[in-house]
């Protein structure tokens, strides 16, 4: 799957899911695949329902604070101080989406210890009542698994794992933005797990943060940085696409035509070959997930992704939930949210903004 663009020399770890090995020969999925027609999107909205906030605090050892009670937060909403109306700080069921990188340079012990940190992320960590679904990624996203709660399904698609290719990293964010604002749960989070530049994609992105801006999807991103050889970079000749312009669906919607091209193919928007050890660009994930509340952690060793995935499933848990009228209009535009806490030690993480939809 393609969209349009790319953004050249982007090294990425995201929880996002890439490559089958029986499916690399297979084209990619159509573009609503995996929703169900009773799915209504949970739609990050001012003026209609409350602007929700999810939010980390941790102190200054970096442990997470879990007695805060309302009185506590003070939220402000373009620099206005407002009140907030709805609270909790008990565990919610959580809609998750996981991108995991499948491109060659994942092959051998990066893939087996992703493997080995999903499984016991979906099965010890998360709640049962969980809903998760899997996007695999190298030359375009594949949707390996749809929503589904059934822990062993998703251990059945993951050991079916092939890694070859690139590496569609922004077009994959793009494909699971939309699932994942379609997830039965108030609280929606999309994982993404990789180890180098994006190097396929038609995304650039700017397109990703935009659409993570419109979204209430926490993002986070676990980037292997290891070592590896030196990248080498050459421009590719585009083929030429025998299909209509690209199209990316409305926001939620999730259907609608996407350019494609043939797979195996190795081109991207940017036109840069990618070598095994392309190293992570940290700064690159961090835009993606910090303008959504969540994080971007790199890790040097595989064997780090256990740990890793365990420190997402355990902040998953002690966020704290906040609500307020929003005083927006719905006009369409980008809205700042300011979250402080009354303790100025305590260090806080939460979204910045969001876009006041328009009817």
């Amino acid at each position: 799957m393609r969209i349009s663009r790319r953004h050249s020399s982007t090294a990425l770890v995201l929880f996002f899911f890439v490559w089958a090995g029986p499916a690399a020969q297979t084209p990619p999925p159509s573009a609503g695949e995996g929703q169900t027609p009773d799915r209504a999107p949970f739609r990050f909205r001012s003026g209609i329902d409350l602007v929700n906030v999810t939010v980390t605090v941790s102190d200054s050892s970096g442990r997470f604070v879990n007695d805060l009670r309302r009185e506590d937060f003070l939220v402000f909403d373009d620099g206005k101080l407002v009140e907030v109306t709805q609270f909790s700080a008990e565990r919610v069921p959580v809609s998750l989406g996981i991108a995991l990188d499948t491109s060659g340079s994942m092959a051998g012990t990066k893939i087996q210890e992703a493997r080995a940190a999903l499984d016991r992320f979906a099965n010890d960590l998360l709640d049962r009542q969980d809903e998760i679904f899997v996007y695999v990624f190298s030359n375009y996203p594949l949707l390996l698994q749809g929503w589904t709660t059934n822990r062993r399904s998703i251990a059945e698609a993951l050991g079916d794992i092939r890694p070859s290719g690139g590496t569609a990293l922004y077009d994959t964010v793009l494909r699971a933005l939309p699932l994942a604002a379609q997830g039965r749960h108030p609280k929606k989070a999309l994982v993404v797990i990789s180890d180098g530049n994006d190097t396929t994609s038609h995304a650039d992105i700017h397109d990703v943060t935009l659409q993570i801006r419109k979204s209430d999807v926490l993002v986070y991103a676990i980037g292997i940085d290891g070592n590896g050889e030196s990248v080498t970079r050459r421009p590719l000749p585009r083929p030429p696409v025998p299909f209509p312009p690209p199209f990316f669906p409305p926001w939620g919607g999730g259907h609608g035509p996407f350019r494609q091209w043939p797979p195996g193919s190795q081109q991207g928007s940017g036109g840069w070959s990618r070598q095994l050890g392309d190293h992570v660009n940290v700064g690159a994930l961090r835009e993606l997930t910090d303008v959504s509340g969540g994080r971007t952690e790199v890790i040097r060793d595989p064997r780090d992704l256990n740990p890793a995935t365990a420190g997402i499933a355990d902040e998953l848990s002690r966020q704290y939930y906040l609500g307020y009228p929003s005083p927006a209009q719905k006009d369409g535009r980008w809205h700042t949210i300011r979250v402080e806490v009354r303790n100025s030690t305590y260090r806080i993480r939460a979204r910045s903004g969001y876009t006041a939809s328009q009817p």
